[in-house]
């Protein structure tokens, strides 16, 4: 396994990002893979892949992004170490609150591009949100050992009814977005995030979560 970056933003490295993809074969990330090809077959678009240096299928922490970002065009991953405010902000907050790698999933809850190469990303719209939720059932199937989801913004915050039908025992933690446009909005902002990963690492050790 390649050494864990100690800085975000390390794909923006031509030479770690191809370290990266050389790990792509994984067997944890096998099935993940195959999902994220199915999917980009019926969408007919890009689904990037998992890192391969997070837990892939054997994941106790599911965090659930909105849609892939345009980073994924320089990289092909669903990456905190992706060249981006929000991957970096990402990479920061679960550092902080000690949640290991290994036990982490990053995926998006419509997990293909939905703009154009080149161009900004949008809010999904209802019709992908639709057909986003079809592919929960089967992301959660590969999933045995999840112990929280943590639902990141507003439209993933959305999934939160289809989860919990379809995992009723599984926490769900609801945090803003990270992306840098709505950290920077108030100090309160981050304190959110900082709150529910804390309340996430809890589930993670099995303790009961107190705020403070």
């Amino acid at each position: 396994m390649a050494t864990e970056p100690d800085a975000p933003k390390s794909l923006a490295d031509p030479a770690v990002l191809a370290a990266r993809r050389a790990l792509v074969g994984s067997p944890h990330l096998a099935p993940l893979r195959d999902l994220a090809r199915t999917i980009a077959a019926e969408r007919q678009a890009p689904v990037p892949d998992p890192d391969p240096l997070d837990g892939g299928v054997g994941a106790r922490l599911l965090l659930l992004l909105e849609t892939p970002g345009p980073a994924i065009f320089r990289t092909g991953f669903v990456s905190r170490d992706n060249a981006t405010g929000t991957s970096a902000n990402l990479f920061r907050f679960l550092r902080e609150a000690g949640i290991a790698r290994r036990d982490t999933l990053i995926w998006n809850a419509v997990p293909w591009v939905i703009h154009a190469e080149g161009a900004l990303n949008r809010a999904p719209r209802r019709v992908e949100a639709k057909a986003a939720a079809a592919y929960m059932a089967p992301l959660l199937d590969l999933l045995p050992h999840l112990a929280v989801a943590v639902l990141a913004g507003r439209f993933a915050g959305e999934a939160q009814p289809a989860i919990a039908a379809l995992r009723p025992d599984l926490p769900v933690v609801a945090i803003p977005h990270p992306s840098p446009t709505y950290v920077c909005t108030s100090p309160s902002v981050a304190e959110r995030i900082r709150t529910g990963l804390a309340e996430a690492a809890a589930h993670l050790a099995g303790l009961r979560f107190t705020q403070r």
